[in-house]
């Protein structure tokens, strides 16, 4: 079994920074790409970036200039820093890993219980 624990939100003033932590554990033999989501209440959950395991980086128009994700593959951890953030960036974030267990071929994706940030104006 793969476990995705996020961790890192909390409650921000509006130009603050935070940096999200999201670690895998379990039967891991490798982890494909892994993504940061958010869904703010009333919204679709949307996609905020996204690393491969050879680093390619991809970002929401809406925080390219302002997040940068990067991950530790010896910890199996993806991390997001968010600088001057903004009041809609409050979110629930979540993380996804693409993952390949010990036991089989196949990648499945595996979800975070998701991390609250709230900023305040």
């Amino acid at each position: 079994q793969v476990q995705l624990v996020e961790s890192g939100g909390g409650l921000v003033q509006a130009g603050g920074s935070l940096r999200l932590s999201c670690a895998a554990s379990g039967s891991i033999f490798s982890i494909n790409v892994m993504v940061w989501y958010r869904q703010a209440p009333g919204k679709q959950r949307e996609l905020v970036a996204g690393i491969t395991s050879g680093g390619s980086t991809n970002y929401a128009d809406s925080v390219k200039d302002r997040c940068t994700i990067s991950r530790d593959n010896a910890k199996n951890t993806v991390y997001l820093q968010m600088n001057s953030l903004k009041p809609e960036d409050t979110a629930v974030y979540y993380c996804r890993a693409r993952v390949r267990s010990l036991y089989s071929a196949e990648e499945y994706d595996y979800w975070g219980q998701g991390t609250q940030v709230t900023v305040s104006s």
